[in-house]
C-alpha cells in the first residue's frame, strides 16, 4: 500500500520550507495626462441668476396695498388720501369695513401681508442701504423708526372692532403712513439703491426677499428686533406661532384670498 508523500520529504529535507519568491518589480508610471484646454474667465456678469430683483418685488407689493387701503376705506371715494365727509361734515365709514363685528378679513390681509413685507424689507433692504449709500445708516434708522410706528397702528387696528369709534381714524391712520413709506421708497431710496447695485445682486437679494416673506410674522410685533441678525432668528419663530394661530382662525393672510 503506498503512502503520501509529506511536505518534508517533497523538498528534500525535512522541516524547511521554500524559498521566498522575489517580490515583483514596482509597475511604470502612467503617462502624463494632455494639458487641459484654458478656461474662460467667467465673472459675476456673465450669470444671470433666476428669480425677480428685490426693487421690483418691493414696488409691487407697495402698489398693491395701497390698493387694498384705498378700496377697504372708500371704495373709490377718496379726495386728497381720505375718505369724503358726508352731508353732516363727518367722514363716511365705508360699509365694507362696518359690515360685521368682527375683524373685516380685507383688513386681515392688509394686516398679514404688510407685516410680512416690512419683515423682509428690515431682513434685506435696509442692510442694504446702509451698505451701498453713503447716508445709508440714518435713511435705514429713519425708516425703521417708521415701521415700529406702522406695527402699532396695525396692531390697535387689528385688534379694534370696526364698530369702534376708534376704528375710523386708526384705518385712516394707517393709509397715512402707509403713503409716506411708499412715497420715500419710490422717491429717496429704491432708485438710489438701483444706481448702486448691479442687475445679479438685486435678484440674489429678491429670492432672499421672497424666502423671508414666506417665514415672517403674519401679525405686527412692535417690539421684535428689526435689525439683523437678531431679526433673522426671530421673526422666522414668530411666523411660525402666527401661522399656527391664523390655521386656528380659519384667518386669510393673502390677496388672493380675497375677493374684492
Amino acid at each position: 500500500m503506498a503512502h503520501p508523500v509529506s511536505g518534508a520529504s517533497r523538498w528534500g529535507t525535512p522541516g524547511r520550507m521554500p524559498p521566498p519568491l522575489p517580490p515583483l518589480p514596482p509597475p511604470p508610471p502612467p503617462p502624463p495626462l494632455p494639458p487641459l484646454p484654458p478656461a474662460f474667465r467667467v465673472t459675476d456678469a456673465d450669470v444671470r441668476p433666476g428669480g425677480r430683483d428685490m426693487l421690483a418685488i418691493l414696488d409691487d407689493d407697495h402698489e398693491r396695498f395701497v390698493l387694498l387701503c384705498e378700496s377697504l376705506l372708500s371704495a373709490g371715494r377718496l379726495v386728497a388720501g381720505r375718505p369724503a365727509a358726508g352731508a353732516d361734515g363727518e367722514v363716511a365709514m365705508p360699509a365694507a369695513l362696518r359690515r360685521r363685528p368682527g375683524v373685516n378679513a380685507g383688513v386681515g390681509v392688509l394686516v398679514a401681508t404688510l407685516t410680512r413685507h416690512l419683515s423682509a424689507e428690515e431682513q434685506y433692504l435696509y442692510p442694504t442701504v446702509c451698505a451701498v449709500l453713503p447716508n445709508g445708516g440714518e435713511l435705514a434708522g429713519r425708516e425703521l423708526g417708521e415701521h415700529r410706528a406702522i406695527a402699532r397702528s396695525l396692531r390697535e387696528l387689528y385688534t379694534t372692532r370696526p364698530d369702534a369709534p376708534a376704528y375710523r381714524s386708526l384705518a385712516i391712520t394707517v393709509y397715512d403712513q402707509l403713503r409716506r413709506h411708499v412715497d420715500r421708497a419710490s422717491q429717496e431710496i429704491f432708485p438710489r439703491v438701483r444706481e448702486r447695485c448691479t442687475d445679479n445682486e438685486l435678484i440674489r437679494l429678491g429670492n432672499r426677499v421672497q424666502i423671508a416673506v414666506e417665514a415672517a410674522p403674519t401679525r405686527p410685533h412692535p417690539a421684535a428686533p428689526v435689525r439683523p441678525p437678531a431679526n433673522k432668528l426671530v421673526d422666522p419663530a414668530l411666523g411660525v406661532v402666527d401661522k399656527v394661530r391664523d390655521a386656528l382662525a380659519f384667518r386669510r393672510t393673502r390677496f388672493e384670498q380675497l375677493n374684492m
